[in-house]
């Protein structure tokens, strides 16, 4: 009984649309994915959380590690908080170091 449980996944497909379930690290050195934990990817961006702009910087490298537009990529909670729910509609690819699988179907 000692073992570990099962990973919370942090993504799930709504349709065509990704939803994703974040850890936002902003002031970082660079724009990347981390590690998954807590059922939570965590994405380092490389901007200060002012004025909202980690949160720009943030959607704008996911528009773009996902192959869609910015218009495409929607923060739907955590504005404030680094534990952030984000929605890709029909995301044209799937970075690797996101771990998310492809849309079943």
């Amino acid at each position: 009984m000692g073992g570990q449980g099962a990973q919370v996944p942090h993504w799930r497909w709504d349709g065509g649309d990704l939803v994703l379930e974040l850890r936002a690290k902003p002031g970082a050195r660079r724009d990347g994915f981390g590690r998954v934990a807590g059922g939570r990817l965590a994405v380092q961006v490389a901007a200060v959380a002012e004025d909202g702009r980690a949160n720009a910087r943030l959607l704008g490298f996911l528009a773009a590690e996902f192959g869609v537009a910015n218009s495409a990529v929607e923060l739907v909670q955590g504005g404030s908080n680094p534990l952030k729910r984000v929605r890709i509609r029909a995301p044209r690819c799937l970075p690797q170091a996101a771990g998310v699988p492809p849309r079943p179907g």
